[in-house]
């Protein structure tokens, strides 16, 4: 009987060594752990704190950004005991953190939606023709949307900017701004209805009206 050559032999598989094993820890395993190691909670900072950023400075400008995501996380972390650990992401409880802080500032809000009414068009840059359309369609909705966003109430205007900047789910804002989820539907709605009477019939709001790429455009 022939014997099978060592070398055609399959090793047996070997588990792999255990820093090798990466296992990523949910924000609630986070927030649980930084109970006891405080300093755990820079964790979560790392993970969010950036567009938190970019979604106050869209609302308030970059001067007041800083300051509001600081309160967010310090806030954060003065609530953590509070946080339901069976919910894994911490991001709409985050966002609506903020989104409560930012609730303090609705006159700064405001006013800067006007000052988008009374900033000159900004000339599009040339560049291959695609780009140039959609450079001047983001422009020729930019007054009117300014417009229509800052006559909103506080309220939709929260729902409209959470669904449509962060691609939140109608459960996601439910529970960041701790509503029902008809409500966010109805305020969503009520939302999209006057912007698009605003914009005759458009909605940059939308997937469905504008490409994803134009969202980072409006508004900004």
């Amino acid at each position: 009987m022939n014997r099978a050559s060592p070398e055609l032999t399959p090793a047996p598989a070997q588990p792999p060594a255990p820093d090798a094993v990466t296992v990523t820890v949910t924000d609630a395993g986070i927030i649980a752990a930084s109970r006891d190691e405080p300093e755990r909670f820079a964790e979560l900072f790392d993970r969010h704190a950036a567009r938190i950023h970019r979604y106050v400075a869209r609302r308030l400008g970059r001067d007041a950004a800083g300051d509001i995501v600081a309160e967010t996380f310090l806030v954060a972390f003065g609530k953590r005991d509070r946080y339901d650990p069976a919910v894994a992401g911490a991001r709409p409880w985050l966002f609506g953190i903020a989104t409560n802080l930012i609730g303090q500032h609705r006159r700064d809000e405001v006013r800067r939606y006007r000052l988008q009414l009374a900033l000159p068009a900004e000339p599009v840059e040339e560049s291959p023709a695609d780009r140039v359309a959609a450079g001047v369609s983001a422009q020729a909705v930019r007054r009117p949307l300014a417009e229509a966003v800052g006559a909103l109430s506080p309220g939709d205007r929260d729902v409209l900017l959470l669904i449509a900047w962060e691609q939140f789910s109608y459960d996601e804002v439910a529970a960041a701004l701790g509503i029902p989820v008809g409500t966010v539907r109805s305020r969503l709605n009520r939302a999209r209805s006057r912007v698009r009477a605003a914009l005759g019939g458009s909605d940059p709001t939308s997937p469905h009206d504008l490409p994803l790429e134009e969202h980072s455009r409006w508004m900004t």
